[in-house]
């Protein structure tokens, strides 16, 4: 595979990684790896590889966290709950209906 061809590839897989956003307003980090990209193109090859390596490394880590958030999301859904809330739901699993206190905005 050319060098060209692998840097493209890697700069679309970090694009991919980053939260979507309009081409014609790009982020500050858009705009520097857009400007990373272009500079390095005047690298010696070694150091280019070496780059291209490091690159491809941030795109996978990037990729496993996004995975990783998605997981802990779906296997530990109370975890942004407060925990009145989560002793409710608890309440509600098992077959029990908490009472409504006087104080609360909720019904």
């Amino acid at each position: 595979m050319s060098l060209n061809t692998q840097t493209r590839q890697t700069y679309r897989a970090i694009l991919r990684e980053l939260p979507r956003l309009s081409l014609s307003n790009p982020t500050p980090l858009h705009r520097r790896l857009r400007d990373l990209y272009r500079t390095n193109q005047t690298a010696d090859e070694d150091e280019l590889r070496m780059r291209l390596q490091t690159a491809d490394q941030m795109a996978q880590y990037a990729r496993a966290q996004r995975s990783y958030v998605a997981l802990l999301d779906r296997y530990n859904p109370g975890m942004t709950m407060d925990e009145e809330e989560r002793i409710r739901l608890t309440a509600r699993r098992v077959g029990w209906d908490l009472p409504v206190t006087p104080g609360s905005s909720k019904e």
